[in-house]
């Protein structure tokens, strides 16, 4: 069993977790044979993902990197997961790591807060709840808060597992 435990404030141990999680994601990425460069961001990532925790940010550049995003996003997902586990398991310590390919997440991220506005836009005329696709837990959050202070509609997710999708509806109506 391994033992993982928060990371303390100490920010000298921060730069350790942050240079091993460079060099482990470098070498993933070459185990992989793609060619890209591991760039460190300084700003925390789009959406507060996680939370109050500023956490370690790369970003993967290079040419022709749609393999490294996936459908979706997913292959993303799990590069950023595998990655924040083998960390966790060498440093024995938890530390939020966030990874963006090319600005994947930032542009998923705005795509989405237009999409929620047109959406409850489209809900307000018509008078008619609207069922976005099914996504990811992070993706719904983002959809959720855009529209948190929305006058008129409210959000909902519904669905199980990997088929959960919001519902955009008028407030004061169900789901239909």
């Amino acid at each position: 069993m391994v033992r993982v435990e928060p990371l303390e404030s100490k920010p000298e141990k921060k730069a350790d977790i942050a240079s091993k999680a460079s060099e482990v994601l470098e070498m993933l990425l070459a185990m992989m044979e793609v060619t890209a460069s591991v760039v460190p961001r300084v700003s925390p990532p789009v959406g507060g993902e996680e939370g109050a925790d500023v956490p370690i940010a790369f970003d993967i550049e290079g040419d022709d990197l749609g393999i490294l995003i996936g459908r979706q996003g997913q292959t993303l997902a799990c590069l950023q997961y595998l990655v924040r586990i083998m960390v966790a398991y060498q440093t024995k310590a938890w530390v939020p790591i966030v990874i963006d390919v090319e600005g994947y997440k930032q542009r998923r991220y705005e795509a989405l807060q237009a999409l929620a506005w047109r959406m409850a836009e489209q809900v307000k005329t018509k008078g008619v709840p609207f069922k976005l696709e099914p996504m990811p837990a992070n993706e719904r959050r983002i959809v959720h808060l855009a529209l948190a202070d929305h006058p008129e509609v409210t959000t909902q997710s519904t669905g199980i597992g990997e088929a959960r999708r919001v519902v955009i509806s008028l407030k004061g109506r169900d789901e239909g």
